[in-house]
């Protein structure tokens, strides 16, 4: 079988070839453990102390594990991508228009890791930044092409690593303040509410949650694809995020490149968190493949080059907004992930997802999708809660009223005889 065939992009993934918990777990693992994590949990570092950032990290990766586990259900079951998954909620004209804003999302976090790892090698070496991003987007890109083995592959390298460095880097940054109990008592330079707490924690991976049936489709088992999804996010986010605010509540800097040159750790951070980087970057190009072959229908190795080379462009303008970006990712995407599981449970846990349920476009998915939008921006609380809520609440009530719609229409041929014996 030709490589571009072997990720079915635009089919479920046959029995034959899905993969057992390990594999699977490493997977998700490497997907969870990315450096940009680590500097979202600097930015919460500035701004909370370490019993405020506990509670905020165990809440928040609980929300979105669930939240991520479900979807990875959903995937495990249907074998369909989030893609594939969405042109029975949205319809398939609907679908491309969350499929082209989760892969665009997934271009930008791309970025995001391009500009991490080339900012740090930069302090290191002094090599010129754009060099070191043209090539760094090159090499990264490269692995992407040959799909879900090479995802296992690296991230099944960069796992170990990065669990190994992030813990000496907490060791380092404990010794430094006097021990853990110093620890618990520093606090911030800065305040920060829970609520933006909650949402820079939630917000930072709620576009890789979204996407969680993309790799979830290769398991054997449907428990499978909900626990190494749950575990993945829930004690691999939540460690990301420590190993960055640690460093910076101890060392005072808010980049994670800083704080590991102050502890003299820039040179095995440029090795592991390069892996760690690369690892995540290539499923970040994976998942924006499937989501542009299924608008295109194009091979997805073709579109994974080309949309390596629009992240690699774009990388240090996401990088240098990056807490904007996640404001983004919170109001919008949320919605999408909650509306494939509120129609997988209202419509589709029985019946399961044939060819010919698919509209052309849903319009009770629209609405409720836009509904969510706008609970995340307007509505006081935590805007990705809010904007899962709300969609899974309006997205219920218009199916609940159809259903009620349905079973009191009076069919045609019933009418015209009412009609010819009057």
């Amino acid at each position: 079988m030709a490589s571009q065939d072997q990720d079915f992009a635009l089919e479920p993934i046959p029995k034959e070839h899905r993969r057992g918990f390990i594999p699977m777990f490493f997977v998700m693992l490497g997907f969870t453990f990315f450096s940009s994590s680590m500097v979202a949990g600097g930015t919460l570092g500035q701004g909370l102390n370490m019993r405020e950032f506990i509670l905020t990290i165990l809440a928040g990766n609980f929300i979105l594990g669930i939240y991520a586990a479900f979807l990875g259900f959903i995937g495990a079951k249907s074998g369909l991508s989030t893609h594939l998954l969405t042109s029975y909620s949205f319809g398939n004209k609907g679908s491309y228009l969350t499929s082209f804003l989760l892969s665009a999302i997934q271009i930008g976090w791309f970025g995001v890791g391009v500009a991490t790892f080339s900012i740090m090698v930069n302090k290191a070496t002094g090599i010129s930044l754009p060099l070191l991003i043209i090539i760094s987007g090159i090499l990264m890109t490269s692995t992407a092409y040959w799909g879900i083995k090479a995802l296992t592959i690296l991230s099944v390298v960069a796992v170990p690593a990065i669990a190994i460095l992030g813990s000496l880097s907490i060791f380092k940054a404990t010794d430094n303040v006097g021990g853990f109990a110093l620890l618990m008592q520093l606090e911030p330079t800065e305040t920060m509410s829970y609520t933006l707490a909650l949402s820079i924690c939630i917000g930072s991976f709620i576009g890789g949650a979204t996407l969680t049936a993309d790799f979830t489709r290769f398991s054997k088992t449907r428990l499978n694809g909900f626990l190494t999804t749950f575990i993945a996010y829930f004690i691999g986010n939540s460690l990301m995020f420590a190993f960055g605010m640690v460093g910076t509540l101890a060392m005072g800097y808010a980049d994670i490149s800083d704080v590991m040159l102050a502890q003299g750790l820039l040179i095995p951070a440029i090795i592991v968190l390069g892996l760690n980087i690369w690892s995540t970057n290539d499923n970040s190009l994976y998942t924006s493949g499937l989501g542009f072959s299924h608008i295109t229908k194009l091979p997805k190795n073709k579109i994974v080059v080309f949309n390596g080379l629009i992240g690699t462009a774009l990388s240090l303008i996401v990088y240098n907004n990056f807490i904007s970006w996640l404001t983004i990712l919170g109001s919008t995407i949320p919605s999408i992930g909650a509306i494939i599981l509120a129609d997988y449970f209202l419509l589709r846990r029985k019946s399961g997802y044939a060819k010919n349920d698919i509209k052309n476009i849903n319009m009770k998915a629209i609405v409720a999708w836009i509904f969510g939008i706008v609970a995340a921006n307007f509505i006081p609380g935590i805007p990705p809660v809010n904007a899962i809520l709300t969609s899974v609440i309006v997205y219920s009530i218009a199916i609940v009223l159809d259903r009620v719609l349905d079973k009191n229409k009076v069919p045609i041929d019933q009418v015209s005889s009412s009609y010819i014996e009057k």
